[in-house]
């Protein structure tokens, strides 16, 4: 099989960082500062400059200066670093020794013990000289050495205990250059245990974890053979059971990551070390990569996937067609002209909005089928006010509709009888300071408008026939989408050079065969219809045909979102009430 033209287009794309950098190529420059203090910010300033220039294990070049602060040094850091105010009072001061630094590191990987302090003052001291900090990538020795080293092998991480711990040929000293070619024994140091484990590269080092075990490392290989493109990967353990099922836009370069510790997760440790093979599945766009992730999920239920992997496990609120209609929570939608509303991803939440519609509308809630002449008593819902009861004639079927028509409207279309019904209950319940109470009915209420209005949504899209729509991406390419009844039917970007126009209709003969679904969902899952319509609703984004009508009520639920979005978000933003018990008073020991 040859080499096509999109493939080619993704190979070209392929960096450095995909393929891995080996360390014995790569230019380190090993740095140290000497400061009057702890802080840039808080008038800290430079006192000396030490550097050296490694690669493959050789000394390239040093670089050494004192640095005039133009303030006194503290006696205590006098004493500690033996830099006294007569040695920097003919030296260079910061404007003309940093620039000279910075020619000396300029295409190199800084290397620091405890990087954020060192490659912070100079960052600082480069903002304020008004240069364009160059994008160094760091390597922390500190932050390496924790991961690595153990009690056994030093007390800690100072750099003082790690260059004995590697018999570094120099002893830190306080002094720039002297701490700095000590962090070169140690950097080295590192390295070589790090090989040991599998560590070859840049990339593995920066990310290093000891989470990651050496086996884990050790399969490595089974990414060597996936593609740079976008698409779903599928780990399989040695009986061919899919393990786990992931998409990116580079599978290859994701993939390694479960190899080179950037993955921690433990779950992901456990996966990686049953895994045997992983198969790729290239697709034309992100957008089919994720909808081909959401299938493979729910076909193969996947014991490492969390998320996605029972799509059929929903609940729908049901608006029953009989003489005497009343709301009913199922799992699935019937060919019954009856309306629903849903899905819903827990039962709990669709019991809050079937309460919200309870309160508001005083439809029977008995579960049996009613004659269209009943005769019985009443239940307790009716002596409540609560239910018009039809079962003992208080109501004839003419009064009964209207109100299930009023009921239908709202679940369809408008939202406004339950929204007010339900503030005015709020209103009344915080006026009286029963604020537990409101909260109950608040709940309700935004689980019937986010209900409401994701089915409306759904049902926008599911009800047409055919969608198609093209956008183009950050490549340059143009992506191409089929969408019918709510379902992707297909995909593909537009080749370079090619007839957009032959290519969307070739591309729409040749997409899938897609029948109506039932309700608000479908031929396809809620989630991947979501999907689909956030990407429908993004920026750039062309409609080429609409079969059908693709809109949503004006007048419908998602106008009144954003306020159960807004409070939703405040109250995520504070401390859970239930939690409030762990927390210890101010000023006095936790017991």
């Amino acid at each position: 099989m040859g080499t096509t033209s999109e493939d080619a287009r993704w190979e070209c794309q392929r960096t450095f960082d995909e393929l891995g950098r080996p360390l014995r190529d790569i230019t380190f420059t090993v740095v140290d500062l000497e400061t009057t203090g702890g802080s840039a910010q808080a008038g800290s300033m430079i006192t000396e400059i030490g550097a050296v220039k490694v690669r493959g294990g050789e000394v390239l070049g040093e670089f050494q200066t004192l640095v005039n602060p133009h303030t006194e040094i503290p006696p205590f850091i006098a004493v500690l670093t033996g830099i006294s105010n007569a040695m920097v009072g003919d030296a260079p001061a910061i404007d003309a020794a940093l620039p000279a630094f910075l020619e000396f590191a300029a295409g190199t990987v800084l290397v620091a013990h405890n990087a954020p302090f060192d490659v912070g003052f100079l960052r600082y001291f480069a903002e304020q000289q008004g240069r364009v900090w160059p994008k160094f990538e760091v390597v922390d020795t500190a932050k390496l050495a924790r991961r690595v080293i153990t009690r056994d092998d030093a007390p800690n991480c100072k750099l003082s205990s790690l260059a004995r711990a590697f018999h570094s040929t120099t002893t830190p000293n306080h002094r720039a250059l002297s701490d700095a070619r000590a962090t070169v024994d140690v950097l080295h140091g590192l390295m070589e245990r790090l090989g040991g484990l599998g560590v070859q590269t840049l990339e593995e080092l920066q990310t290093f974890s000891a989470r990651v075990s050496t086996a884990q490392r050790r399969k490595r290989h089974l990414a060597e053979g996936l593609p740079h493109a976008p698409g779903v990967y599928l780990f399989r353990d040695e009986s061919g059971r899919v393990l786990y099922v992931g998409t990116s836009r580079d599978l290859r370069t994701r993939v390694r990551t479960y190899f080179t510790a950037s993955e921690t997760r433990t779950r992901m440790g456990e996966m990686v070390a049953l895994a045997a093979s992983v198969e790729a599945i290239t697709c034309a766009t992100p957008l089919e990569a994720e909808v081909r992730e959401l299938r493979l999920i729910a076909q193969h239920k996947p014991p490492y996937n969390r998320r996605s992997r029972f799509p059929e496990k929903v609940h729908f609120l049901k608006l029953t067609r009989e003489p005497w209609p009343r709301l009913s929570l199922v799992k699935s939608v019937l060919d019954d002209d009856a309306d629903y509303l849903g899905p819903f991803g827990s039962r709990r939440t669709a019991e809050r909005c079937l309460a919200a519609l309870h309160e508001t509308f005083p439809v029977r809630q008995c579960t049996d089928r009613l004659a269209k002449h009943p005769s019985r008593a009443a239940c307790v819902l009716a002596e409540l006010g609560r239910c018009l009861s039809p079962c003992d004639g208080s109501v004839d079927s003419a009064t009964y509709a209207s109100m299930v028509r009023v009921l239908r409207d709202t679940l369809l279309q408008r939202p406004d009888e339950v929204v007010e019904a339900i503030n005015h209950r709020m209103d009344g319940l915080a006026a009286q300071e029963r604020f537990e109470e409101a909260s109950v009915h608040r709940d309700r209420l935004a689980a019937f408008v986010r209900a409401s209005s994701r089915t409306q949504r759904l049902s926008s899209l599911t009800r047409c026939p055919q969608l198609v729509a093209l956008r183009r991406e950050d490549d340059g390419s143009w992506a191409v989408h089929v969408v019918r009844y709510g379902r992707l039917a297909a995909a593909g970007a537009i080749p370079s050079g090619a007839d957009a126009q032959a290519y969307v209709a070739g591309l729409g003969e040749s997409a899938e065969t897609v029948l109506p679904g039932l309700g608000p969902v479908g031929a396809a899952s809620a989630e991947e219809t979501e999907k689909v319509l956030r990407w429908l609703e993004s920026p750039g984004v062309r409609l080429v045909e609409v079969q059908g009508e693709w809109s949503c009520p004006v007048s419908g639920s998602g106008r009144h979102l954003a306020l159960h979005d807004a409070v939703e978000q405040s109250r995520n933003s504070l401390v859970p009430f239930g939690e409030r018990r762990d927390l210890a008073p101010v000023g006095r020991p936790a017991r």
